[in-house]
């Protein structure tokens, strides 16, 4: 892979900042926008902004050679929060790209987007990718299923109810995963001019068949070396939870009856006909071994 420099939203969040990482451990430049003031680091610009405000995002990609578009709203109180921030957002970074001359755009989706009608959340990463497929682009566009690894806040949970021993999953249901390590390579290998245009590219830790909800859970607890009870939690009492959630955090609430709908959907296992192709990549970090590291990683952050 050639080195480059990359236009890079999202490098202070989980996903994003695993990608930061990567892209400088090979050898790339990167310009990174953050909204708050970050220490200086060899080989990395930090541009201030944010994706609605269009002026810093043409500082952003000025000079790069491709866009690495992570950034995205995951939660939200409302649809225009969901709006603003994937489609509005991916919007204004296609601008700026067009307006650079800069081809190659990397737009991280969801596996939401092939359910638009679930959930708004779902509905607006559809919007987010119909923007960007209509862009003119030399584009490419990977939905990853449930991303863990050091830093994920949101796994952390269910770490933390593994250590009591008792666990509580959504509805039946089947889903794939991905270490944040192997979507970062992913991501990194499609920066390349040309490769996969045009396509929507799923991938996951190459376990035939994905997982479900309980055999992910009790994965977890092995990673702790627990042995964990493990029930899945019927639709009505993840709606109650999510009243409740509302009822006491407001608009800071995580569990939303929108994640409600997007949790109890039976199936979020990528479609094996969209994996990329094995010469442009492949998963490298076994499952079990990459949820015992982020275990340690936890302990070693003092959050276990």
């Amino acid at each position: 892979m050639s080195r480059k420099t990359l236009a890079m939203t999202g490098a202070t969040g989980f996903v994003g900042a695993t990608v930061l990482e990567a892209a400088l451990a090979a050898g790339h430049q990167v310009r990174a926008l953050t909204r708050r003031l970050q220490a200086p680091r060899t080989g990395v610009t930090w541009v201030a902004g944010a994706l609605d405000a269009p002026e810093t995002l043409i500082e952003l990609v000025r000079g790069a050679d491709a866009v690495i578009h992570v950034a995205g709203v995951v939660n939200a109180p409302d649809k225009a929060g969901f709006v603003a921030g994937n489609i509005a957002g991916t919007k204004a970074m296609v601008s700026a790209a067009q307006a650079a001359g800069i081809a190659r755009f990397v737009h991280v989706s969801s596996l939401a987007a092939r359910a638009p009608d679930l959930s708004v959340y779902g509905w607006s990463k559809a919007g987010a990718e119909a923007a960007v497929a209509a862009s003119g682009l030399d584009w490419v566009m990977v939905r990853p299923p449930w991303v863990y690894g050091p830093g994920d806040m949101d796994t952390l949970d269910m770490f933390r109810m593994a250590r009591t021993g008792l666990m509580l999953v959504p509805p039946e249901g089947k889903v794939s995963i991905i270490h944040a390590g192997d979507l970062a390579r992913l991501l990194l290998a499609l920066t390349e001019p040309g490769v996969a245009t045009g396509q929507r590219v799923e991938a996951d830790d190459g376990v035939a068949g994905g997982w479900t909800n309980r055999s992910v859970a009790a994965a977890i607890a092995a990673a702790m070396d627990k042995r964990a009870l493990v029930f899945s939690t019927p639709r009505p009492i993840l709606r109650l939870g999510a009243q409740l959630d509302r009822l006491f955090r407001g608009a800071k609430a995580k569990l939303t009856q929108d994640r409600v709908r997007y949790f109890c959907h039976p199936d979020w296992r990528i479609d094996p006909n969209l994996r990329p192709d094995a010469a442009i990549w492949t998963p490298e970090i076994e499952t079990m071994a990459g949820l015992k590291s982020t275990a340690q990683s936890y302990r070693a952050a003092g959050l276990l």
